[in-house]
């Protein structure tokens, strides 16, 4: 007789697939097989609390010695450390994952703000005739971050089409968001977009301030 049906079991780890269980009572088990699976399997306990689990450790433990003073309790651990130990590798991984993209970042930063230093200081020629013809500062701004900016949307768009063909190998080390979500791109293209545009700009307004006589008199 079919008693309920639960939900998914991850029996061996949240990175790997939920597999067929099922549920047997105590009572329509043999005291032999039971003895003989607590031989191979330490048995574990589930106690559910609405209050702080470790608070009730004392008293569980007396209830198991009121049973069998000889029968030892180890391992006492809540849910979220079971969870917490279960991924503890996933986590490490991760952890490493974003140190590294967090210097990825930081490199991509600089080299994009020493493209720009650089396409700057070979423009300064053009600069200077820009300016002598009365081009404003705000539009020589603009036209440097706006050329700083193409690069970064090209970099953007192969960047972002080089993460989706590799998020299926990052796919069992992510509990809770799918490897595609749309909103993890936003957000990290966001990001890269402002770097890109702080990294442009600093240029933009060094060279909006290069003095027209000094640039072509250099050329």
């Amino acid at each position: 007789m079919v008693v309920g049906v639960v939900g998914n079991i991850h029996e061996t780890g949240l990175n790997n697939d939920a597999e067929p269980v099922m549920y047997v009572p105590v009572v329509q088990i043999s005291d032999g097989l039971t003895k003989l699976a607590g031989g191979v399997i330490p048995t574990s306990w589930i106690v559910r609390t609405s209050v702080d689990p470790m608070s009730l450790r004392g008293a569980i433990e007396r209830q198991f010695e009121a049973v069998d003073p000889q029968l030892p309790v180890s391992r006492f651990r809540t849910m979220e450390q079971v969870l917490s130990e279960s991924v503890s590798r996933q986590n490490f991984n991760m952890l490493l994952l974003s140190i590294f993209a967090g210097i990825a970042l930081l490199l991509a930063s600089i080299g994009i703000y020493g493209l720009m230093s650089y396409s700057v200081e070979q423009r300064s020629h053009e600069i200077g005739i820009r300016m002598a013809l009365g081009a404003a500062e705000q539009s020589m701004v603009r036209l440097i971050v706006r050329d700083g900016m193409k690069l970064a949307i090209a970099g953007l768009v192969l960047g972002l089409g080089a993460a989706f063909g590799l998020t299926r190998l990052l796919a069992k080390m992510l509990f809770g968001v799918h490897p595609n979500d749309p909103i993890t791109y936003v957000i990290v293209a966001a990001i890269l977009g402002a770097v890109a545009l702080v990294a442009s700009y600093i240029p933009a307004m060094r060279a909006a301030r290069i003095d027209p006589m000094i640039a072509l008199r250099c050329e």
